[in-house]
């Protein structure tokens, strides 16, 4: 068994309020649940406006399979016009 979390830090240019901000985050959110079967939710950075910090875990009995689908939330993120990746760290865990 494998499981894996992304810690993603984002830069929300243009916002000047927190509604803006969840504007954009629920619309990332929503949009990796779409299309992955991972969870995430906002962790960090709460209160800032043009932060955010994503957290995503994914579980499976494939190492491989758990980095790809990680690695492709983070290309999924990248995409997106309103939000800026300023790092981002996957780490997995075998059991």
């Amino acid at each position: 068994m494998t499981v894996g979390t992304c810690r993603v830090e984002l830069h929300l240019a243009g916002n000047n309020s927190l509604k803006g901000k969840r504007r954009v985050v629920k619309s990332i959110k929503d949009r990796i649940r779409g299309r992955f079967n991972v969870s995430v939710a906002e962790v960090d950075r709460l209160d800032e406006w043009q932060r955010a910090t994503l957290g995503i875990a994914c579980i499976s009995n494939s190492s491989r399979l758990v980095d790809e689908t990680l690695t492709k939330v983070v290309n999924l993120i990248e995409t997106d016009a309103d939000a800026l990746i300023l790092d981002y760290a996957i780490d997995l865990v075998t059991q």
